[in-house]
């Protein structure tokens, strides 16, 4: 769900009497939603939780298929922008992390109780980190001194732990262990596959499932994920995108965030 903006311009382009089911894990998202979007009434179902139960969210809203399924995985600019959340380096704030500050480990929690192995091994798999052994390493002897609490003291830990020519680099030193440790805290990529499944499953024939995703290994998961259940014996998907859609130029240009954003669609075929 995020923050609305899918969700309204596909409310505004609406037949009469479509509903739209937004489901996201963050309270503070669905309320803003909730507001945004209180001019469409009861056209507009919002559903806080994880968008692997999506089946369980249909069916306690009484809806058995649907005309189309979009996911838009990853983190909302609100979310990055706010320094209490911890998802972002620029701004100094504490080291949390969670989609869903009401359940789980934070990223402090993860980062000052990982051993040395694990640490290493979630920077290199989720965050495809070259100098991820180092990372861990120097994250290991600083939390000796003291506990590591904010975004602020991580990134200066990693800029210390990488060469010099890395920390100038195109992108910033610290982006790949963020990302690393977000993803592990909120456990996003265990549950795509599933996901992606489940909302095959409730597509109507001609129905179509979308997916954005902002990094290669989630693109990675939908693409193999679509190719499978496009290839299987008894096929249940087409692709409609041989490759991703990525944005324009322009649109880089206009929202910066937009340029590593992969679009994937599949279309139901006849059961």
């Amino acid at each position: 769900m995020g923050y609305g903006g899918h969700a309204e311009l596909l409310l505004e382009a609406a037949q009469p009497g479509t509903r739209v089911i937004g489901i996201d894990r963050d309270p503070e998202a669905i309320e803003v939603c909730r507001q945004r979007l209180s001019r469409f009434g009861d056209h507009i179902v919002l559903r806080q939780g994880n968008h692997r139960d999506l089946k369980q969210h249909l069916a306690e809203v009484g809806i058995a298929t649907v005309g189309g399924v979009l996911f838009d995985f990853g983190v909302s600019s609100p979310q990055i922008d706010n320094a209490a959340r911890g998802f972002s380096f620029q701004q100094n704030g504490p080291l949390d992390m969670r989609m869903d500050q009401s359940i789980g480990p934070t990223a402090a929690d993860m980062v000052n109780t990982s051993s040395e192995s694990v640490l290493a091994d979630i920077i290199y798999q989720f965050g495809e980190e070259r100098y991820a052994r180092r990372i861990a390493r120097a994250i290991v002897q600083e939390r000796q001194g003291h506990r590591i609490e904010t975004t602020g003291a991580l990134a200066a830990i990693i800029a210390r732990a990488v060469p010099a020519s890395y920390r100038h680099g195109r992108i910033h030193c610290a982006t790949r262990t963020f990302q690393a440790i977000r993803i592990a805290v909120n456990q996003e990529l265990e549950s795509l596959e599933p996901s992606l499944r489940d909302a095959t499953d409730v597509l109507l024939e001609g129905g179509r499932i979308c997916a954005i995703s902002f990094h290669s290994l989630e693109d990675r998961v939908v693409k193999h994920t679509f190719r499978s259940l496009a290839h299987e014996p008894h096929a249940c998907l087409s692709l409609c995108t041989k490759k991703p859609v990525v944005p324009s130029s322009e649109e880089c240009e206009v929202n910066p965030r937009s340029r590593s954003a992969k679009l994937r669609v599949a279309e139901r075929q006849p059961r």
